[in-house]
């Protein structure tokens, strides 16, 4: 008999929590994935997730209330701009694009 353990994500983490070193290597990686090429991107994609517990297009919240919630873009949020040249753009988190969705 096969057991198998379905792995469970958070559909939110919140940036504060993470610590000094964490928060630093978070930003290093989201940099890297917004200027990576095709092949680089993903597996940056898999060290956010490892970090942060969310899994897909990792962003963090870029709305004007300063909110620090990280989430997966595929599955929820708002595009507040596309990336023009860069991989990432800016996104709201669910929440804040219910309270005070934003424009470019």
């Amino acid at each position: 008999m096969t057991v198998t353990t379905h792995v469970s994500t958070r559909p939110e983490a919140d940036y504060r929590t993470l610590s000094n070193d964490d928060q630093d290597r978070f930003d290093q990686l989201m940099e890297r994935a917004d200027h990576a090429g095709p092949h680089d991107y993903q597996p940056l994609m898999d060290a956010l997730a490892a970090l942060t517990g969310i899994t897909g297009e990792i962003r963090k919240c870029a709305c004007s209330c300063w909110c620090l919630v990280i989430f997966d873009a595929d599955r929820n949020g708002h595009v507040i701009e596309y990336g023009q040249g860069y991989n990432l753009g800016r996104h709201q988190c669910p929440w804040c694009a219910d309270q005070h969705r934003e424009t470019a």
